[in-house]
């Protein structure tokens, strides 16, 4: 899918931004990268009528080297704001989470950190595992107009390039304990137990554990929970083996006891495209127990713990996004009450309202 932003973004820079930056910075612009990447749902296509009351307008992401951004952001942005317009095509420019309106010139090694918690491409498999997900998407989605040095394009095809193998293996292995041992034994138990809280908790967790394991199986990047189904409905195989018990497990409708039955179908479903794939040894039928459910999954993750190197057998996956949190922290800090109350939209009630 394809944003409107980003179409008239792309042609915002290459008629009325790069030949202003070529003319006035060139060997600066040499060395930066330029185009849409980074946070918001328009990087991916998705955005809609209701992204339009916070962070959404005209955009250019830039990315500079970290001596150049401190030596030369500043001036290359008041020289680009001083002749740029406040809107294009009748859509005003950005301010995002990074100074600059419509324009962003970031520290290239700052962005990466605070999307990937390093400052290069991964380059072991431990450094791999220390990446959240959902963030490889911040640094391979939306596009690149014009790179010019090729440093930005490099790292973006590394992740393109996907997971190496045994790292995606260590972290199927980790979703399956994940997904099995907190999700279905967890609400088997709830259920059994007669509490509520608990099933919903724990049944959240195991359903969004499964549809990210359907990702990691069709190796394509999952990205943050408010996208999962719309990227779920494209995977090339997944979506179909799963996507009918997805959706009438999540309906608030179905009991918990239905619940549970579609996660055991859903367990069936991911090992059966494991043993094709060749991620498990083909296996005669297994049953649960009435007490502790049916556990089949946390059988694949040691079964695929045991095949990994003995270096990343013991190496968790991140899949919190501390890194962003991180950055998002000092961000928020940074605003005034008005401003971040603003972009909250959170205005004053009248009294008695």
């Amino acid at each position: 899918m394809s944003s409107p932003i980003l179409s008239y973004s792309r042609d915002f820079f290459e008629e009325q931004v790069k030949p202003l930056l070529l003319r006035e910075f060139p060997e600066e612009t040499a060395q930066t990268a330029f185009g849409i990447w980074g946070y918001g749902s328009e990087v991916l296509g998705l955005d809609d009528d209701y992204s339009r009351d916070h962070h959404w307008g005209i955009r250019i992401n830039a990315v500079m080297p970290d001596a150049l951004h401190r030596a030369r952001r500043d001036a290359m942005t008041a020289a680009v704001e001083a002749r740029l317009p406040d809107s294009f095509r009748g859509i005003e420019l950005e301010v995002g989470k990074t100074p600059g309106k419509g324009l962003s010139l970031d520290n290239r090694e700052a962005f990466l950190e605070r999307t990937i918690g390093l400052l290069h491409a991964p380059t072991t498999e431990a450094e791999w595992l220390s990446i959240p997900e959902e963030d490889i998407l911040h640094i391979v989605g939306g596009e690149v107009w014009y790179d010019p040095s090729g440093v930005f394009t490099s790292i973006r095809e590394v992740f393109q390039g996907y997971y190496p193998e045994p790292v995606r293996r260590r972290r199927i292995a980790h979703w399956c304990r994940y997904y099995s041992g907190m999700g279905a034994y967890a609400l088997k138990r709830a259920i059994l137990r007669d509490n509520d809280l608990y099933s919903v908790t724990t049944f959240a967790r195991a359903i969004k554990l499964g549809v990210q394991l359907a990702f990691l199986l069709d190796r394509v990047y999952f990205p943050y929970d408010k996208w999962l189904w719309h990227y779920f409905e494209r995977l090339p195989r997944m979506a179909d083996r799963m996507g009918t018990l997805v959706a009438e497990a999540v309906k608030l409708a179905t009991p918990w006891a239905r619940k549970l039955e579609l996660l055991d179908a859903i367990s069936d479903v991911l090992d059966r495209v494991m043993v094709e794939d060749g991620l498990l040894q083909p296996h005669a039928p297994l049953k649960g127990s009435p007490t502790s459910g049916y556990r089949l999954m946390e059988s694949a993750y040691a079964e695929i713990l045991r095949g990994l190197p003995a270096e990343i057998r013991t190496l968790v996956p991140v899949w919190d996004q501390i890194p962003f949190e991180r950055f998002h922290s000092g961000y928020v800090a940074g605003l005034d009450e008005a401003t971040w109350r603003g972009l909250l939209n959170l205005t004053p009630r009248e009294e008695g309202a």
